[in-house]
């Protein structure tokens, strides 16, 4: 049997979404020069990058972006499968500052416990904020997104897959079921 996709964001849409989180974000945030995004590989990487240079458009700020590996801090490889950490990049000072994680979907909430816990190895910053492109439910843990692009009520079974530009070759939010 083929898997049914369905095109969930268009590339026209994931622009429209990123520019409406980095309002979002601006307008929640006090003091932009205290203000840092965290990637969290693979996909928020690229989707941390893109708030940036969308808050320095409309702000004309230059927001730092910090890119987190959380594979050692994860307390499900044994259902994910083993990873190979990459380099967790943070070349500032995280202790004092707002810091917006940023992730492309969030499902069980297991992904983002683990990046709190990393961010804490890092310093101790005023707040942390997490930003999503995708919020598709079913939370194992108390876990919320402070800014959601997309609320997507799923089946546990389905997958949404985020494809980047730069690292697919193209824009889009699937969603894959039977």
């Amino acid at each position: 049997m083929c898997a049914k996709v369905v095109e969930i964001l268009s590339s026209e849409d994931l622009r429209r979404t990123l520019t409406r989180l980095a309002s979002q974000i601006v307008e929640r945030t006090r003091d932009l020069s205290q203000l840092v995004l965290m990637g969290i590989y693979t996909r928020g990487v690229p989707i941390a990058e893109s708030l940036a240079r969308q808050i320095e458009i409309l702000e004309g700020v230059t927001v730092p972006v910090g890119a987190l590996d959380i594979t050692f801090y994860r307390d499900d490889l044994d259902k994910i499968g083993l990873r190979t950490p990459v380099k967790t990049d943070i070349p500032f000072d995280l202790t004092g500052k707002t810091v917006v994680l940023v992730d492309d979907v969030i499902f069980k909430g297991r992904t983002i416990r683990a990046a709190l816990n990393a961010v804490t190895e890092y310093g101790r910053p005023e707040i942390i904020r997490l930003a999503v492109l995708v919020d598709r439910g079913h939370r194992e843990l108390p876990i919320q997104a402070d800014f959601v692009g997309k609320q997507l009520p799923t089946a546990k079974e389905e997958v949404v897959k985020v494809y980047l530009q730069d690292l697919d070759g193209r824009d889009a939010v699937e969603l894959i079921g039977d």
